[in-house]
């Protein structure tokens, strides 16, 4: 019984130690780590946030009729240049039917009074002559009768504007002529021959002809995110992307943003317009989607690391990296970190350009396939 306990133990610790000795073997035909090495570079680090938006003018000025009625010709159309004062479109009054009456009365009302202040002349001039009135009284009946003829002719050219939308004498400032009251690029003319318009009015905002802005002066308007409003601030520079135009970009200056937020999509979102610095040789559409880069922060040719290189210590939380002093040996050296634009990151102080820092969170490839 006794030799059959002391060969099982023998057996066990014959198992144990080999299976040590076959754990050490194979810890020592694995293969060391190797840490590869980088030196830090010099980089232009900017930091940045985002907004999206358009390009719009600056000024767009929509032209509306003083007249309801058709439109009778149209003598521009988009991407034309006009003058102030330049012709756009042309209106056939429809007359309004009471208007007309009204105004047709006022007629038959003024040549009733001007026919009794023609005979009340007559009378007068006929009783001046044979001495029975003093001049005075001529005077006035010939007052008189200029003003009933004057209230009639005017009577007269209330019903042509009323017909027509315009008199005689009148042909250069007629309603029904819509003249360009700026200088600039017509954007759109979003009526056609035909289409009914109506007059600009206290009560109406009237129906649109054209819409015309300076091209030169262009604006970038769009928004962004509340998580970001709190990093930008005015008299920022804004480097502008337009989709449309690939390979330019183009320099604008911050010049508004929202004080009030509006939700949009669950978010709160802030209006900011920039002024573009326009290219001359580059014309841009009005209404492009265009996005903004706005520069937060710059550090141009500075000492620079991948962040992916940097270290935290565990406890003070302080930025380190390590300093190869031999092969595979390395030492801490604690850094002063700057700006970093989420790849890159500016060393202020720790480190110099020839120095090899560890890539210490180095990815080991997959085999696949294998």
């Amino acid at each position: 019984m006794k030799k059959s306990v002391t060969l099982i133990i023998l057996i066990t610790i014959i198992i144990a130690f080999g299976g040590a000795m076959y754990y050490l073997y194979q810890k020592n035909s694995e293969d060391p780590i190797i840490y590869e090495t980088e030196k830090p570079s010099t980089q232009t680090i900017i930091r940045k946030t985002v907004a999206t938006g358009s390009i719009l003018p600056l000024e767009e000025v929509l032209i509306k009729p003083n007249i309801s009625g058709v439109i009778e010709e149209v003598y521009v159309e988009g991407g034309d240049y006009v003058k102030s004062g330049d012709l756009l479109a042309k209106i056939k009054v429809v007359p309004n039917l009471n208007a007309l009456n009204d105004s047709r009365n006022a007629i038959a009302e003024a040549r009733i009074a001007l026919d009794d202040q023609k005979r009340n002349l007559d009378r007068q001039t006929s009783l001046f002559e044979k001495g029975v009135i003093s001049k005075v009284d001529l005077e006035r009946a010939q007052l008189s009768f200029d003003q009933a003829r004057q209230s009639y002719n005017a009577a007269n050219k209330r019903y042509d504007i009323v017909k027509t939308g315009t008199t005689a004498g009148f042909r250069n400032a007629a309603n029904t002529l819509i003249r360009s009251t700026v200088t600039g690029m017509v954007l759109e003319v979003p009526v056609e021959v035909g289409n009914q318009v109506i007059e600009s009015n206290n009560f109406n905002e009237g129906t649109t002809i054209a819409a015309i802005a300076d091209v030169e002066k262009m604006i970038f308007e769009g928004k962004v995110d509340e998580s970001e409003v709190g990093k930008i601030k005015e008299d920022l520079p804004l480097e502008i992307t337009v989709g449309a135009i690939e390979d330019q970009i183009f320099d604008a200056v911050l010049d508004y943003i929202a004080p009030k937020g509006n939700v949009e999509n669950g978010a709160i979102q802030f209006e900011i317009k920039g002024t573009l610095s326009k290219k001359d040789t580059v014309f841009i559409r009005a209404g492009l989607s265009a996005n903004a880069s706005i520069i937060l922060d710059r550090a141009d040719s500075v000492l620079a690391l991948k962040e992916a290189l940097i270290q935290f210590d565990p406890e003070t939380k302080a930025p380190f990296v390590e300093i190869a002093t031999g092969d595979q040996e390395f030492e801490r050296r604690d850094v002063e970190l700057g700006i970093s634009d989420g790849i890159f990151v500016e060393v202020k102080s720790g480190i110099s350009e020839t120095d090899s820092v560890k890539v210490w969170n180095a990815i080991k490839p997959e085999n696949f396939g294998s």
